[in-house]
């Protein structure tokens, strides 16, 4: 990656996966295993974050690569983490020996001599050996099966795509931004139930903010990486403890009731130093959660930084995002010009308003992604990319939702409420996502033949603005019934494919409206910059 030395980036790492499996291939002993792991770890993770604004398939399909030798490594060093800790811990031994008859079973030695018990230590380490040579035995298959070849090709393609982000951006902040709110919420969770499930999950959420600043954030991964990695190492000792104890209890290895209690007594004892710990660190005024926050971004750059993201996302997939951001403005210059006349009716310009605009923004900017799957059906396609890529931190997700609708619409079948996508929508729904349609339909149309000849708007016959009601509506201004709506376009040039097209897609919002709509060609005229507004909120 750009600005990144060689031995950070994703070429290093994939690089690095293949040497690694060469060097775990030997016997799969503990410290390749845990080598081979973290390079695949570092690999699946730039991709993980490349994914949220490269679409590239490769992303996935490098990822899922490496998900299967992953898992079956996972498993096997979880073995080896409880054999190290059975080593590592002060864990006692059987108390006393049992004779026979306190086992019910015929004495084949003397009464007066004690059948040996096995120390729960060594019984359980021979149980985890096996283990290990099963576990050994899955990995070397799915080693076997790792397809190094393609893994080469990714390694020489996938990092030229990662190089069009440049860590540090701010686009990595937000993605950043977006893993600190899972993670902070997973915390507030485990410290309110304290339940193993809990803390096991907010270990994920912390690693996964973690990968993230640690691939994409250098100036903030030199700043947290040890508080970083220390938290997280906590909260994975103790799944560790976890892990252990289950899977004694699990092998039956405790000869009594003493021995079992000494061993829950110690292992909780060390469970409970970790936990208080992470407590110590992440809880107070100087909660390391707080100034993990501190260096992301705040209040109005959240949604702005989440718009260049999406934006990112749509440019790789639209083969003409220049086209797509014209109709956006003239879009929202149109939307604008009607609410302000008081011509959409019940919209409401503080709340519904502005998620109603929001949602045409996005969809004018997004409604030829799909165009990357082909031109016929491309609305269809578009509308559900929208929805399968979600909506980003900033982003309401029902917004995304309405903004896939309205992409569905921007051509091809006019929308009506009887249409299978929306009558299952309530009727305000329903009539919010047809108007939005309607004023995207013509936007497009005035960019049919992407040149962006057609500029700037004025709709010619409205009223004059009068105060807005006190109940956030503005009042119904609109031009008397049945006279036209006359739009004046600048460059727009009459008998043009763009004006045949117009013609074409006028149609759906004279419905809405009610009237005639009459677009008309007009010199340049004056646009003061504050009449307008590019940004959805």
């Amino acid at each position: 990656m750009k600005g990144t030395s060689e031995s950070t980036g994703l070429h290093h790492w994939m690089l690095r996966v293949l040497r690694e499996c060469d060097n775990v291939a030997a016997d799969f002993s503990a410290d390749p295993v845990h080598d081979l792991r973290v390079s695949l770890r570092r690999c699946r993770s730039l991709a993980d974050g490349m994914m949220a604004m490269d679409p590239d398939r490769n992303w996935k399909a490098m990822k899922k690569a490496g998900k299967k030798l992953f898992q079956s490594l996972g498993a096997l060093r979880d073995v080896q983490i409880m054999m190290e800790w059975i080593e590592k811990l002060n864990l006692p031994r059987a108390r006393s020996p049992l004779t026979p008859e306190s086992q019910g079973t015929p004495p084949d030695l003397s009464p007066a001599e004690p059948m040996p018990v096995e120390d729960p230590r060594a019984m359980l380490l021979r149980i985890l050996d096996g283990r290990e040579i099963e576990q050994k035995h899955i990995a070397r298959a799915a080693l076997d099966e790792f397809d190094r070849k393609q893994w080469r090709h990714w390694a020489k393609t996938l990092p030229g795509r990662a190089l069009r982000i440049r860590p540090g951006s701010a686009v990595f902040k937000h993605l950043a931004l977006e893993r600190w709110t899972t993670a902070r919420q997973l915390h507030a969770r485990a410290l309110r139930n304290r339940s193993q499930v809990a803390f096991h999950e907010l270990r994920i959420g912390i690693k996964r903010f973690r990968y993230i600043v640690e691939n994409f954030l250098p100036a903030e991964h030199k700043l947290w990486s040890d508080d970083l990695k220390h938290m997280q190492d906590l909260l994975g000792e103790v799944h560790d403890l976890d892990v252990l104890w289950a899977t004694a209890l699990s092998c039956h290895i405790f000869p009594d009731e003493v021995v079992r209690e000494a061993w829950h007594s110690e292992i909780i004892e060390e469970r409970d130093k970790r936990i208080n710990e992470y407590r110590a660190r992440t809880t107070g005024p100087e909660s390391l959660w707080n100034v993990w926050r501190t260096g992301l971004p705040q209040g109005k750059q959240i949604q702005q930084i989440a718009i260049r993201r999406m934006k990112l996302w749509a440019k790789a997939l639209d083969p003409d995002f220049t086209h797509s951001e014209r109709v956006a403005r003239l879009a929202l210059e149109l939307y604008d010009k009607l609410l302000g006349g008081g011509l959409l009716g019940s919209i409401s310009i503080n709340s519904t308003g502005a998620d109603a605009r929001a949602s045409l923004y996005a969809a004018a900017l997004f409604h030829d992604v799909g165009k990357s799957k082909g031109n016929k059906g491309h609305h269809k396609q578009s509308s559900a990319l929208i929805n399968r890529q979600g909506a980003p931190l900033g982003w309401k997700p029902e917004d995304l939702t309405r903004a896939a609708l309205v992409a569905r619409f921007h051509c091809g079948t006019l929308p009506t409420r009887r249409h299978r996508e929306l009558r299952g929508l309530l009727p305000e729904q329903q009539r919010t996502i047809i108007r939005l349609a309607a004023i995207l339909r013509l936007a497009n149309a005035m960019d049919a033949e992407h040149n962006g000849r057609v500029r700037r708007l004025r709709i010619e016959n409205l009223p004059a603005q009068t105060k807005q009601r006190s109940n956030g509506f503005l009042p119904k201004l609109a031009l008397p019934k049945n006279e036209a709506l006359i739009i004046a376009a600048e460059g727009y040039v009459e008998g043009s494919a763009t004006a045949r097209a117009v013609a074409a897609e006028r149609y759906l919002l004279e419905t809405v409206l009610r009237r005639p709509v009459i677009v008309k060609a007009t010199p340049a005229f004056r646009h003061p910059a504050s009449q307008m507004r590019l940004h959805p909120r």
